[in-house]
């Protein structure tokens, strides 16, 4: 299906090593694209939407492909428009403590060259070597350390976007205190790249923490009422965990080696101010459970292992059975039920589920491993679960073939028309990630 594209119009775009013919071989997780191009600047996006517009090409949208079985309708598009080539920082304000960065930037370049200014992004996405800044924000992603530092939306102080129509639009700005009129980037993020090509970000950062510890509770009986008490009376204390992150049995045998449920606290501050919570932790653990406190080195240890756990879109997989991973929002303590039942999940479908949750911010990520059709129906019963508590559910990882029999995003939302009157606004062919988003956006 080369013909799609013409590749001398391309070449008169960008040049032709940024160019490249997809192999005829379908990936498992869809989202590509016939042809793949590499941009390296702002006006190379903007002659290919523009070649794109005028002969009514869709276009998938990537950074490094951590995100490939992230939604999506369409197995490929005609082009594939990655920015892993498109990357850098464009401008860092140290004593206003904000960055712009190009969004093909990781995630890990990113924190290593502000760690030289005794700075950092607050977020803790999964995968960060490979996951792209562009990625984060259009996926709205955060890890553990929401409780403490917020999500994408919360760092985010300004965009540089590139419209399908070619044109450029700014949002936001380049200083932390910039209220005035509406907060457009709320907008884009999290949008999954349906309504613009993200060029730049502008960042706030937050100074590298004097002192970080991991606490370890594993609650050895099992026993979820007492996890409750604890969370609550910690919650309602004067400290200030970064991550109260509870990990079902599964999990917890990967990263602790004992399969029980474990909270997992992070603090950060001076050094001092981390053993004064730390102690308040050990006045208020409840009997029969086991305590282990991480210092900085084997915390950071811990968390690098974590971050690596759920699927990666950009890697090939090597399991011979399906593997799906889903994102559930609840009430925060609702957690508590939703990983109970993931747990008793495993041996009524089969299946192998590992999963987290946090009692702080409500948000849930569970991997499941198995049969396909066995995962499709625990699924369903999830987010059958998850709505009788007025959450929600939505899938990020999962085969091309599967999500064509499973609602990725769930039922579209109440305002899901003005969603659609967005994108019909912005992007009247749907050029851009067509059907990646909710409601078949």
């Amino acid at each position: 299906m080369l013909e799609t594209v013409s590749l001398s119009d391309l070449t008169s775009i960008l040049p032709q090593e940024q160019i490249m013919v997809e192999e005829e071989n379908d990936p498992p997780l869809g989202n590509g694209g016939y042809i793949t191009v590499f941009p390296e600047t702002e006006e190379e996006i903007q002659g290919i939407l523009k070649y794109a517009g005028d002969h009514d090409k869709k276009i998938t949208i990537q950074g490094r492909g951590t995100k490939r079985g992230y939604g999506g309708q369409n197995e490929k598009a005609d082009i594939l428009l990655s920015l892993s080539k498109y990357k850098g920082i464009v401008e860092h304000t140290v004593g206003n403590m904000t960055i712009t960065v190009k969004a093909g930037t990781s995630f890990h370049e990113l924190q290593t060259y502000l760690a030289e200014h005794q700075q950092r992004v607050s977020l803790d996405p999964a995968w960060p070597e490979q996951a792209t800044i562009g990625g984060i924000i259009g996926s709205n992603e955060s890890g553990p350390k929401r409780l403490g530092y917020g999500s994408s939306r919360d760092v985010v102080i300004g965009l540089r976007m590139v419209y399908p129509d070619g044109s450029i639009i700014r949002s936001g700005g380049k200083v932390v205190k910039n209220v005035a009129g509406y907060d457009m980037n709320k907008l884009f993020i999290g949008s999954m790249g349906t309504l613009a090509v993200m060029s730049e970000v502008v960042l706030k950062l937050r100074p590298l923490a004097k002192y970080e510890s991991l606490v370890l509770m594993s609650f050895q009986e099992g026993n979820l009422e007492a996890v409750r008490l604890f969370a609550t009376t910690l919650l309602e204390s004067m400290m200030e965990p970064v991550t109260l992150e509870l990990l079902t049995p599964a999990l917890s045998e990967r990263l602790t080696g004992q399969r029980v449920y474990t909270l997992a606290m992070s603090f950060e501050d001076v050094k001092s101010a981390v053993h004064y919570q730390e102690e308040f932790v050990k006045s208020i653990s409840p009997a029969q459970v086991q305590m282990d406190i991480l210092p900085q080195e084997k915390a950071q240890a811990f968390w690098d292992q974590f971050y690596i756990l759920r699927p990666n879109g950009a890697l090939p997989s090597t399991d011979t059975e399906t593997v799906a991973t889903v994102k559930i929002g609840v009430t925060n303590l609702d957690v508590l039920h939703v990983l109970k039942e993931s747990e008793l999940l495993q041996d009524s479908h089969n299946l192998v589920i590992q999963g987290h949750g946090g009692l702080g911010h409500g948000l849930c990520q569970v991997t499941l491993k198995g049969a396909s059709g066995n995962i499709l129906r625990a699924i369903t019963h999830l987010r059958q679960l998850v709505e009788q508590l007025n959450g929600y559910l939505i899938v990020t990882h999962l085969p091309y073939v599967l999500r064509q029999q499973v609602s990725v995003w769930g039922k579209p939302p109440s305002y899901f028309y003005l969603l659609e009157g967005i994108k019909t606004k912005v992007d009247p062919k749907r050029i851009l990630n067509d059907k990646r988003y909710v409601g078949g956006i």
